[in-house]
């Protein structure tokens, strides 16, 4: 198999069984491969582990990229393909891995250079117009993402569907409040949660 055969089949495999403290050699067996093999392609489960969340956020940033309507349905399609179940072993993974990027551990670092920046610029490319001012893009994707990675964190952590739901349309709910109340525009109505909110806030400082 190649590297990138190897990649989508553990991928599947830890989707259904997890990760945990399973071994190379457990997951090689379970993809019909051996953990030398998975060592040649990956280096090490430290390295096959940020390959995976790597691959995964790569998924989901070309999914956003492929939906249609404007940002806002964007954003609540989003949250409902992030927050649901069958995904909750990879958003446990991602935090594990984001969290000892956090703490300098190779190869985990290497996820941090766009865990925030190019999760930002995409999102905010899909709300740029010319009544929507790039910092102001940004700003409101930038804090789009930080609402919805605390929100799944706190999913898999307390798994509270409801109420985790509950707050983010509360999230929804403010944005287009904010909408509502800041200057008319005829992109005013399109504009994503993030980027509502965030010019609410602008207005108000």
């Amino acid at each position: 198999m190649t590297r990138q055969d190897l990649l989508t089949a553990v991928i599947a495999n830890l989707m259904r069984e997890g990760l945990g403290d399973r071994s190379l050699r457990d997951i090689g067996a379970a993809v019909g491969t051996s953990h030398r093999m998975l060592i040649h392609h990956f280096g090490s489960r430290y390295g096959l582990m940020t390959a995976v969340v790597e691959a995964i956020e790569e998924d989901q940033k070309a999914s956003m990229e492929s939906m249609n309507g404007d940002i806002g349905d964007i954003a609540g399609a989003m949250w409902r393909r992030l927050s649901d179940p069958a995904l909750w072993p990879a958003e446990r993974l991602f935090f594990e891995c984001y969290a000892r990027a956090l703490h300098g551990e190779a190869p985990f670092d290497r996820l941090l250079p766009g865990s925030v920046d190019d999760w930002v610029e995409r999102t905010a490319a899909l709300d740029a117009t010319p009544d929507v001012p790039p910092e102001l893009a940004r700003a409101g994707a930038r804090l789009g993402l930080a609402v919805f990675r605390g929100l799944l964190l706190d999913l898999v952590g307390t798994g509270d569907r409801a109420g985790v739901d509950a707050a983010f349309e509360a999230y929804a709910a403010l944005a287009a409040s904010a909408v509502g109340t800041s200057a008319a525009t005829p992109r005013a109505s399109g504009q994503s949660p993030g980027a509502a909110a965030a010019e609410e806030v602008h207005g108000a400082s």
